[in-house]
């Protein structure tokens, strides 16, 4: 691979390239240009020198999608200081504990964020700058207060008559330098600080340049919905977006389908990077009922006609999506069967990609091109991809993988990083797939969901809750093992449930033949003895995974 001399001198070509372009966008709000987030960049980088910080120092983010999140990460990471990105979802006692265990000098926090934390928690902080406009929270450094007071005379005094882009110089790292540190959420119920070099960035950056970036010109129109303090967004909406020269627009609140809709019609993405929760709740309310109008079911089954109807709703889910994207990205977690198989007979360009905080955070990608139907792509760009498996086309076993993406471990845990990372350099990803003999890899699920069947048959509940979650009003579900029997926890799309009446007598009888016909479909060792019904939505992690650890004892 041919990586420039640092990621940082990516970022500083792309700011320099695109100067006088659009960049981010708060959307419904105000717009920077790519020379208004150097100048930010820049003051940032002035307040960072006025009040101690030095490379290596660790700076904490902890707040929502925004443009001035963008530019705080940016000037961090472009300093020569250490990234701690924090999931603003986070209980205020796992913020305070991740600052406290990451050592950050400096935390920035959002409007919500500020007023939920406790700066006495933080002891060994310098201070806490307000994301909304760098202002300061609290300060226990007079340089920083100083140094903040005197800002722009500090930068006028720099640069007495203009701040260009010849005077953008940023830090030169090196392939091992540590750059970020990204607590995994993970569904176990605990952060583990995850070490990524600059290499994991540039690899990650170089590859998606690569494979999306050739498809879409320079300038495009991205939305960021995914939290950037999760490495999928971070790196292939934002790093990619920035690095690419595209116009990136911040949701900036929680991101409700119909939001969504709305910002792909207003800004027409060019990429659209997601969640496969995001598509299949968009599928399923505006796509779905249309198809399965009579005159549309039928004229579907026609041979003569089916090209033309595939086409026209080929059409309509491409405009529902802003009629604009290459293609759809989705990764995180398995995108539901029937949508997929949906979307892949009316030829739908979405793909899936698949990794890890981890590994920054790609393993496998393909463009919807190559996609396979069940697949999450082929390895991508220095990475080594293994099933640990005597059969890895047919037995499924779990995916190893080592290469440029990988971390150098988990912040002060070396026993936790000894678990993952063996003596040869393979990284164990916990999960379990089968390959293909092309490379194509077929996830299974994660080896601690993995039930063991009555007579020692392995069972992938992932695989049950994708038959489940197709079944009639049913938005989500976990397969729990009591004992040697297997239930299902539903929870039911009370929308639609409440729109048409139903009793919960009814709906349990609704349940009650979802069950009957999902075990007509399985093998003995697969059926459930039951379905329970949870009426709030269940708990998630930012990337929309269900904390399985919460509901271990629901049955």
């Amino acid at each position: 691979m041919n990586l420039m001399d640092s990621f940082n001198s990516y970022i500083e070509k792309s700011i320099k390239a695109n100067w006088d372009n659009n960049a981010l966008t708060d959307y419904k709000g105000a717009t920077l240009r790519y020379c208004d987030v150097a100048r930010k960049i820049e003051k940032l980088h002035i307040l960072f020198e006025n009040s101690g910080v030095e490379k290596g120092d660790k700076i904490a983010l902890c707040g929502r999608n925004s443009s001035n999140w963008a530019v705080a990460f940016l000037a961090t990471i472009t300093y020569g200081a250490v990234v701690v990105p924090v999931q603003n979802e986070f209980t205020p006692e796992q913020i305070h504990n991740i600052v406290n265990h990451s050592e950050s000098k400096l935390l920035f926090v959002g409007d919500v964020v500020s007023t939920t934390i406790d700066a006495e928690q933080m002891p060994s902080l310098e201070g806490i700058v307000y994301i909304p406009d760098y202002s300061l929270v609290m300060s226990r450094s007079e340089s920083l207060t100083y140094a903040r007071e005197h800002l722009n005379e500090m930068f006028g005094k720099r640069y007495p008559k203009y701040f260009h882009k010849e005077h953008v110089s940023y830090f030169k790292d090196s392939a091992e330098d540590l750059a970020l540190i990204n607590y995994t959420s993970g569904t176990t119920g605990f952060s583990k600080g995850v070490m990524l070099p600059y290499r994991s960035l540039s690899s990650n950056l170089v590859f998606v340049k690569d494979v999306i970036g050739s498809k879409i010109p320079v300038g495009s129109r991205m939305t960021a919905i995914l939290p950037m303090a999760h490495m999928y967004g971070l790196m292939v909406e934002f790093l990619f977006g920035i690095n690419h020269g595209c116009h990136l627009f911040f949701l900036t609140r929680l991101p409700s389908p119909t939001l969504i809709q709305q910002a792909f019609a207003d800004i027409k993405p060019a990429v659209i990077i997601a969640v496969p929760l995001i598509v299949e709740k968009i599928i399923r309310k505006k796509i779905f009922p249309l198809i399965e109008r009579k005159p549309v079911h039928l004229l579907m089954n026609m041979p003569m006609i089916n090209k033309r109807v595939k086409q026209r709703i080929l059409e309509a889910v491409r405009n529902v999506f802003g009629g604009n994207m290459y293609e759809i990205v989705v990764g995180g977690a398995a995108l539901n069967k029937e949508v997929e198989s949906f979307l892949r007979e009316i030829n739908f360009p979405i793909t899936m990609g698949y990794g890890t905080t981890e590994t920054a955070p790609l393993i496998t990608f393909s463009d919807h091109n190559d996609f396979v139907s069940g697949s999450c792509g082929t390895p991508v760009y220095n990475m080594e991809v293994k099933i640990a498996s005597p059969d890895p086309e047919n037995i499924p076993g779990e995916i190893i993988t080592k290469g440029m993406n990988v971390m150098q471990g988990y912040y002060k845990n070396t026993e936790a990083t000894k678990a993952v990372i063996d003596e040869d350099g393979w990284f164990h990803t916990g999960d379990l797939a089968t390959m293909s003999s092309d490379g194509h890899v077929f996830i299974r699920g994660r080896i601690k969901n993995m039930l063991l069947g009555a007579n020692g048959q392995n069972v992938y509940p992932e695989e049950i809750e994708d038959k489940l979650n197709s079944l009639p009003f049913v938005n989500e579900s976990i397969i729990l093992q009591k004992g040697e029997k297997l239930i299902g926890l539903v929870h039911p799309d009370m929308e639609e449930i409440k729109a048409l009446g139903f009793t919960t007598e009814e709906l349990q009888g609704i349940m009650e033949e979802n069950r009957q016909q999902l075990n007509s479909m399985m093998p003995p060792f697969c059926k459930l003895s039951g379905i329970k019904i949870l009426y709030e939505e269940f708990a998630k992690t930012p990337k929309k995974s269900i904390k399985r650890y919460l509901y271990q004892d629901a049955v």
